[in-house]
């Protein structure tokens, strides 16, 4: 038998709507909803753990925010060109 402890969670309102959708699309309670979501975070990281562990790979500094500035190397119609030329023996 598994032994559960609560554990309080302040959503906004969006959150919740969201939670709420889930919930009922996968036919399950709110907190059987988060249980899935958290395995599934869990497990999506499980191959990277061990490498972690004995570290060979550390986690990013930063999560999430813009990507960073494009810096387009040529114009795509010159890029375009020169594939076509590239192709052209083909």
């Amino acid at each position: 038998m598994r032994v559960r402890e609560p554990i309080q969670v302040y959503l906004s309102t969006e959150e919740r709507a969201e939670l709420d959708r889930v919930a009922q699309e996968l036919g399950v309670s709110r907190s059987e909803a988060l249980r899935r979501a958290l395995l599934a975070i869990a497990g999506a990281d499980a191959p990277l753990q061990d490498l972690r562990v004995a570290g060979h790979v550390t986690p990013a500094s930063a999560r999430g925010g813009p990507p960073p500035p494009r810096k387009p190397v040529a114009p795509l119609n010159e890029l375009l060109s020169e594939l076509a030329e590239d192709r052209s023996d083909r």
